[in-house]
């Protein structure tokens, strides 16, 4: 009798990365292990090995998304030009694409998961948002220093321009009506403007 050949499972990346595609094609609500476990051909107990819980899959498929969202922050912040070229950057970066859109839809199920979160899990969150926070804080600081910012405590600026793109990004990703990423886009330009611009 030929011994069957056990099929050897997927990369992790692979299963994070069908996670993130079902959510963005199905919905959250249809991400279940048994689902994700038919489309990586693996049993939903497997998943459960890897993963102890939803709720660990969910934050590890963020960390992912999030990885790959960091390198393309790290290129825009990189690039030449003025550091308001480069902020104007990071807030389309920052702001979802639209309507559902599957890396929002993700952080608000974490966010709202985090309530009852360990603290460890709650740790990588704050990891997650710290790296965004340091990004802005070094460009604010930037633009402060070449004269293009008028003089701001770059980190409490941070914390209140990271706290109204977040309201404002929950309005886009869940559909409020009048709320759209252009109008966003434009409040929030109309705002650094009004408070950042150094001849305003």
């Amino acid at each position: 009798m030929t011994p069957r050949r056990r099929t050897p499972a997927p990369p992790r990346e692979d299963v994070l990365a069908a996670a993130m595609a079902m959510i963005a094609e199905r919905g959250l609500e249809k991400l279940t292990m048994a689902a994700l476990g038919r489309e990586v051909g693996m049993s939903s107990g497997h998943l459960l090995y890897y993963f102890r819980s939803k709720d660990e899959l969910l934050l590890r498929t963020l960390e992912w998304s999030e990885g790959r969202l960091g390198a393309e922050r790290a290129r825009l912040l990189a690039r030449p030009g003025t550091a308001r070229e480069r902020l104007d950057g990071y807030v389309e970066l920052y702001v979802p694409d639209g309507h559902r859109d599957p890396h929002w839809t993700l952080w608000l199920e974490v966010w709202n998961r985090s309530q009852n979160a360990e603290a460890e899990a709650r740790d990588r969150q704050a990891a997650i948002e710290g790296a965004w926070h340091r990004d802005l804080v070094a460009l604010l600081a930037e633009g402060v220093s070449r004269g293009e910012f008028r003089p701001v405590d770059a980190d409490r600026y941070a914390v209140r321009l990271r706290a109204l793109l977040d309201g404002l990004a929950i309005h886009v990703a869940i559909g409020l009506r009048g709320t759209g990423r252009p109008q966003v886009l434009d409040h929030v330009g109309e705002f650094l403007d009004e408070t950042l611009a150094a001849d305003a």
